[in-house]
């Protein structure tokens, strides 16, 4: 049994999207395989964004995600969900990862030896990201720059294992079939926790 946290990335909290659906999926199908499962919504998070070196070096996490932080302290398995925004994750999932993902959490602090090895070792993650264009032409002609950027300079610079990614493109174009197609799967994922 894994202690999954799903990072839901859409910064829109208005209503459901896809990523919610695909995140209830997941979780669903997780819960089935009696895994213990939890998800952040940080678009319901209240927190100030990060505005210095120095704030991101020294500074206090803010009490609003402390819990959050606590919570992928504790998981073994990450998965982040979130649409492409602009070629990248949505600006306020970046503020998110800079606030928890600290110097003496995720790495070490910048006096520190370890600064060069992650911090949460152990850990796996899967990335999955909706997006309007189609999947293939993200990943082969703009060569997935920010999803490469994430894996590498923010999960596998922290010391965690990448697991898989599923890129779902076509938004808003698909199908219904392809929809539930899309949604099969996460449940699918979800219960083997990959």
């Amino acid at each position: 049994m894994k202690n999954i946290v799903i990072i839901q990335g859409h910064p829109d909290n208005t209503h459901a999207h896809f990523g919610h659906a695909l995140a209830q999926q997941y979780l669903d199908g997780a819960h089935e395989a009696g895994h213990q499962v939890q998800i952040i919504q940080v678009a319901r998070l209240d927190f100030p964004w990060l505005k210095s070196d120095e704030e991101f070096e020294h500074g206090d996490i803010p009490p609003t995600l402390k819990p959050a932080q606590q919570a992928i302290e504790q998981a073994d398995h990450l998965v982040f969900i979130y649409p492409l925004w602009l070629g990248d994750m949505p600006a306020i999932l970046k503020a998110f990862l800079e606030q928890v993902f600290r110097p003496g959490f995720a790495i070490g602090k910048a006096d520190d030896e370890q600064r060069k090895g992650g911090l949460l070792k152990g850990k796996t993650a899967r990335i999955v990201v909706t997006m309007g264009m189609p999947a293939f032409i993200y990943r082969w002609f703009y060569g997935a720059h920010s999803l490469k950027s994430f894996k590498r300079n923010i999960l596998k610079f922290s010391g965690i294992k990448i697991s898989g990614e599923t890129l779902i493109g076509f938004m808003g174009k698909t199908k219904p079939h392809m929809n539930q197609a899309w949604l099969e799967t996460l449940l699918q994922l979800g219960k083997k926790a990959i």
